[in-house]
């Protein structure tokens, strides 16, 4: 492989064989030094190297050769070996290749030369690091400075307070718009207005800020983990389970959910209806030219699409490449399925795709039924979509009354599928141009719509459910703010009723929190 692929072979041992002519005609391989030629053979790959030459084996005749076999041996060997690496670490020639070598061979170099030694070195120097340091700290009467209590006690106030997370929801945001800008380019400032935040964030507002950078990414990881929880046969035990995937459970947790466990009142009822109601608006209002983000989805993700617009073409082919993931997502599962166990037939893999065109088919079908006669047609429609739902639930059954069909592999069907239409939407949003050339954009609005839907019911209904206990919202309350600030809302609420002076309530608000 370091011959081949990452030509980094730079000398097979003592029997090499030198090509004169190259090498007469480019400088020669003399050093000014001896002390350089104390490895004289990889010295010689180096300047072959350099000249554009390469390095290249051909195994004419195996010979045995005797090998060091004493602790004397094996150290002067290991010695000298080591001698000559250190040699080539100050040379200029290795200063040179590593300038010249693009990023992956850069790296296929320095760890099969001087990589290995220069990590032993460091292994070694981090020790008397950490026990110097550690002795400088008990002669100079600092250790007794380090209470371990009040560590504990600072720790225990971060975990209250859900440091955890709150810097895992960070991690990714910096993750998503950093990829982003690296991959499209098109950095914009974001007003963030830095006050004090004591008003409720209704749950669209929530949706459209993260719902790219977090919530799709958290419902990713989520179906790969309970997939891996179907099929994984390496971690059976609940322990081993556990111990494996609770970290990426926190994440997940954390992706979708922190935004509302940070929101203010974000768990009272009554604002939960209201914010419900404002995001079935929203989600459904249509867009077009001059009708803001805010008060249209369409509007929304368009803009969300503004980075593809000026990105170039390397952006929108690693786009259209990552987005692939999830074909080979479905690829894997489809195979699992009880009835097709024992094949592994590519016709199921295409037999796949047939059902999920039909189902893309049926979707447009009902889309353009629901423009076109739902006015003045509104019973013929609604036999129509009665007649689906139906036939749907109808091949349901039919499918699990047959002997090897499982609910197992209805639910795989679902994990397998549902990821597929998202890779289908991103590619179509990489390729727009040519989508709304083939007259498939509104199709590729509604499928997204529907994508949307589920989203926001998946994120919606457990917040729901909480907010049904009154304890829920009590505890958030004082989790986010001091005991002043949670008493003046609780009366807040007590004394209810619409205000009409909003500025006064918010300073009243805000004396309670300081």
């Amino acid at each position: 492989m370091i011959c081949s692929s990452s030509r980094v072979r730079f000398h097979y041992g003592h029997p090499d064989v030198f090509d004169r002519l190259f090498h007469l005609t480019r400088g020669g391989i003399s050093k000014a030094s001896k002390v350089i030629n104390l490895s004289e053979d990889i010295f010689a790959g180096f300047n072959s190297t350099l000249r554009e030459g390469n390095v290249t084996h051909h195994e004419y005749i195996q010979v045995g050769k005797g090998r060091d076999v004493g602790l004397n041996q094996i150290s002067m060997f290991e010695a000298k070996i080591a001698n000559g690496n250190g040699e080539q670490t100050l040379s200029r020639d290795i200063y040179r290749l590593g300038h010249r070598f693009d990023f992956f061979r850069m790296l296929s170099c320095y760890f099969t030369t001087i990589g290995f030694y220069f990590s032993t070195m460091l292994t070694v120097l981090t020790v008397y690091v950490f026990l110097y340091g550690r002795l400088y700290l008990v002669l100079s009467g600092l250790e007794k400075a380090l209470s371990t209590q009040r560590a504990i006690r600072d720790n225990k106030a971060l975990q209250l307070q859900l440091a955890p997370v709150f810097f895992t929801f960070s991690l990714g945001t910096k993750t998503h718009y950093y990829g982003r800008t690296l991959l499209h380019g098109g950095s914009a400032y974001r007003a963030t207005g830095r006050g004090f935040v004591v008003f409720h964030a209704k749950f669209a507002d929530n949706y459209r800020l993260y719902s790219r950078s977090h919530f799709v990414k958290g419902i990713e990881l989520m179906i790969l983990l309970i997939v891996f929880h179907i099929f994984g046969r390496s971690y059976r035990g609940v322990v081993a389970y556990v111990l494996i995937t609770i970290s990426m459970w926190f994440m997940v947790g954390t992706w979708l959910f922190a935004p509302f466990l940070f929101n203010p009142s974000g768990f009272e009822w009554q604002k939960i209806l209201d914010d419900y109601t404002d995001w079935n608006k929203w989600i459904n209002n249509r867009g077009g030219i001059g009708v803001h983000p805010d008060k249209s989805w369409e509007s929304w993700w368009e803009s969300e699409q503004e980075h593809l617009r000026y990105s170039g073409k390397r952006g929108i082919i690693v786009e259209i490449l990552l987005s692939l993931r999830f074909f080979l997502f479905q690829y894997g599962l489809v195979y699992h399925i009880s009835i097709v166990d024992k094949t592994r037939s590519f016709l199921v893999y295409g037999v796949s795709w047939i059902v999920i065109i039909l189902v893309l088919f049926l979707m447009k079908a009902v889309s353009v039924g629901r423009r076109r006669l739902s006015a003045n047609f509104q019973l013929l429609f609604r036999f129509i979509e009665g007649f689906i739902f139906i036939a749907f639930i109808s091949v349901v059954i039919i499918l699990i009354a047959l002997p090897h069909m499982t609910i197992r592999d209805i639910i795989v069907c679902l994990l397998a599928f549902l990821p597929t239409g998202w890779g289908l939407l991103l590619i179509a949003q990489a390729c727009k141009p040519l989508i709304q050339q083939a007259g498939f954009w509104g199709s590729v609005r509604t499928l997204a719509r529907g994508y949307e839907i589920v989203m926001g019911l998946l994120l919606f209904t457990p917040v729901a459910f909480l907010a049904w206990f009154p304890f829920v919202s009590e505890f958030q309350t004082r989790m986010l703010f001091n005991q002043a600030f949670s008493r003046g809302l609780q009366i807040s609420r007590i004394l209810g009723g619409p205000r009409k002076d909003r500025t006064l309530y918010t300073k009243k608000l805000q004396n309670y929190a300081y």
